[in-house]
C-alpha cells in the first residue's frame, strides 16, 4: 500500500493500511486547553470545558466566501475557528521529535449537552512554528531576499501569514444520538456526562519537530453538516426553524470521564 504522507511530503510504502508497526496512542485532553500523552493526565485535576453552541450562529467550514466547496478546505487553516467562543481548542507542547501517524483516528471523550441532541464535530490539526516561512525557490528578490513559493490566489493560505498555520488534517462530526447504535437512536439525558466514541478517517501525516498538535471540538459545520437542532427529533432533518436551540456543550478531562484521542503512532 502507498500512502502519502502530508506531514514530510512523501510517500511511503506499508504491507498493510494500518501499518503493523504502529502503536494506539493516547492523547489527553487536560486543563487549561492542554494535550498530553501522560497517562498521568487521568489522574490530575478533574473538569471540564463548555461553549454555547447556537444552530442559528454556526461555525463555518470555510473561512471563505463561495457558493461551492473549495477542495483545499480539507488543508485549510484553522484558526478563523479557533478564535470563535463555540469552538474548543486544545494543543500539545512543542514536540521535541517526528511523530508519524497512519491509520484511522479514534476519539474517546465524555460529553454533555443541555439538550438533548447534538453533534460533537472533531477536528486534528498541525500547528506549524510561529517563524515558519514558505520554502524558498533558490532565486533572489530585488531586495536581495530570497524569493518563496507563493500560495494560489484562492488558496486558504493568503488569508493569515504562514508562521502558526494551523492546518487541518482530518475533521469528523459524530450525533450524539447514534453514540450506542446508528440503527437505534437515543436521546441525551440533559446535562449528564456521557461517552462518545467513534472513527475518524484515516491519515498519513508526520507531525514535525517544532510543531503542536492541536484538537479542535465544536457542534456545528455549515454548511458541510447539516445543523442539528439540539433537541431529539425522530429526524432533525425535517427540522423547522422554531426547533432550533442553543445549547451548552461539555467536554469532560482528567479522572474516571478524562477525554483522549487515540493515535496510531508509527514506531
Amino acid at each position: 500500500v502507498n500512502l502519502y504522507d502530508t506531514g514530510s511530503n512523501e510517500w511511503r510504502n506499508f504491507e498493510n493500511y494500518e501499518p503493523t508497526n504502529g502503536t494506539d496512542t493516547a492523547l489527553y485532553l487536560t486543563e487549561n486547553g492542554g494535550l498530553s500523552f501522560s497517562p498521568d493526565a487521568l489522574k490530575a485535576k478533574e473538569g471540564f470545558n463548555e461553549y454555547v453552541s447556537d444552530p442559528m450562529k454556526p461555525v463555518p467550514y470555510t473561512q471563505k466566501i463561495t457558493s461551492n466547496y473549495p477542495r483545499d478546505f480539507m488543508t485549510e487553516d484553522q484558526r478563523f475557528a479557533s478564535t470563535r467562543p463555540d469552538v474548543l481548542v486544545y494543543q500539545s507542547d512543542v514536540l521535541t521529535e517526528d511523530i508519524t501517524v497512519a491509520g484511522d483516528i479514534k476519539p474517546y471523550l465524555f460529553i454533555s449537552s443541555s439538550g438533548t441532541d447534538s453533534d460533537f464535530v472533531v477536528k486534528l490539526i498541525d500547528v506549524f512554528p510561529d517563524d515558519y516561512k514558505f520554502p524558498e525557490t533558490g532565486k533572489k528578490l530585488p531586495n536581495d531576499q530570497p524569493d518563496r513559493i507563493k500560495p494560489p490566489e484562492n488558496s486558504a493560505w493568503t488569508v493569515f501569514e504562514p508562521g502558526g498555520y494551523q492546518m487541518l488534517l482530518r475533521g469528523e462530526p459524530m450525533p450524539a444520538r447514534f453514540r450506542n447504535s446508528f440503527e437505534k437512536p437515543e436521546p441525551l439525558t440533559p446535562n449528564q456526562a456521557t461517552k462518545l466514541e467513534f472513527t475518524m478517517p484515516g491519515v498519513t501525516h508526520t507531525f514535525k519537530k517544532g510543531h503542536r498538535i492541536m484538537v479542535q471540538i465544536q457542534s456545528t459545520w455549515f454548511p458541510l453538516v447539516a445543523r442539528n437542532p439540539q433537541k431529539f427529533m425522530d429526524n432533525y432533518k425535517l427540522a423547522a426553524t422554531t426547533d432550533f436551540q442553543k445549547a451548552t456543550q461539555k467536554v469532560y478531562f482528567g479522572g474516571k470521564t478524562g477525554s483522549m484521542i487515540v493515535l496510531p503512532i508509527m514506531k
